[in-house]
């Protein structure tokens, strides 16, 4: 492809065409949140295998309290990668109780989930939804924010874990920079268990996930012009134990070439090739610890669930 077309495309296109010309094809999970990709997301935080969503609900319902407590009286409450925004709802009443102008930021890529997200907590605060990727729409909440006013910031659902460990220090750096002194990080992260378990959460008998990664492809030829054959790739995951992380990838089942449109090129798969779609790495709470205070925050509190272990743990930029 010549460089005159190249600043012409989306970044979209630019990360798929550079992700599917690697020797492992890979693809960033922040494009699984289309609309459809959000609506399927919101299908499995129901599933029976899936007990990471049930058990950071029961963390907010059970320790709401505790949290607000600690928060005081916040003026801004931003979440990245809000989705419909149904288990902040709680931590945003009793936040309201002290601050009757107590705004909700919800970021997220999906305008749709956005809407839902309005339509859901309406009634509680001012919602200024932002349509952005996690830091981009965290620097626009950041420069908006009123004088002197303490913000909380949301990382839910062990969206931490779909980080590379070895660039999550700089993640947490760069959401240092866009805070200030006496600021909260209030992070969900999921904790190593039985891998039996953690591989069900993510391989579901109904299919539900399965739908929801080809959705990353079927966005693909929706977007890109692309001619990807949903039909030819199956669901697969996998535990790496020594990076502590569940993978999903896209098998092609056969060889073949697919037609990205966009951006006039074939790409070709070979059987049994992997398009590598999603880590999910899984924590322990002292290394959460560790990489608070490597990144410029003090831990406030810790609680764990312990039906399905996750952790929700309450940081204050120092």
């Amino acid at each position: 492809m010549s460089a005159s077309i190249q600043p012409q495309l989306s970044p979209f296109a630019l990360e798929v065409l550079e992700g599917l010309s690697a020797p492992q094809k890979k693809l960033s999970p922040r494009y699984f949140y289309d609309d459809l990709g959000s609506a399927l997301f919101e299908a499995i935080t129901l599933l029976p295998e899936y007990g990471l969503t049930r058990a950071e609900t029961r963390l907010l319902r059970t320790h709401a309290a505790d949290i607000a407590w600690h928060a005081g009286c916040v003026g801004t409450v931003a979440e990245l990668g809000s989705g419909s925004g149904k288990k902040t709802k709680r931590v945003l009443e009793l936040l309201g109780r002290r601050n009757a102008r107590l705004q909700y930021r919800p970021i997220d890529v999906s305008k749709a989930a956005l809407t839902a997200c309005e339509r859901e907590l309406e009634m509680i605060c001012e919602i200024n939804p932002v349509c952005n990727d996690w830091l981009q729409g965290l620097r626009e909440v950041a420069h908006a924010r009123r004088e002197n006013e303490v913000l909380l910031l949301l990382f839910l659902g062990s969206s931490i874990g779909n980080l590379d460990r070895e660039s999550l220090p700089r993640f947490l750096e760069d959401v240092r920079l866009h805070l200030q002194p006496g600021d909260l990080f209030l992070l969900g992260a999921d904790l190593v268990k039985d891998v039996s378990r953690m591989i069900a959460a993510y391989d579901d008998p109904t299919g539900i996930t399965t739908a929801f990664n080809l959705n990353l492809l079927g966005r693909i030829n929706r977007d890109l012009d692309a001619d990807f054959d949903l039909r030819t790739f199956a669901h697969e995951v996998r535990w790496h134990a020594g990076e502590r992380r569940i993978e999903m990838h896209l098998l092609s089942c056969r060889d073949q070439n697919v037609r990205l449109g966009a951006v006039n090129t074939i790409l070709r798969f070979v059987e049994g090739e992997t398009i590598w779609t999603e880590s999910s790495h899984k924590f322990t709470c002292g290394e959460l610890d560790d990489y608070a205070r490597s990144s410029g925050f003090q831990v406030v509190a810790t609680w764990v669930d312990h039906e399905w272990p996750f952790a929700e743990t309450l940081w204050r930029v120092e």
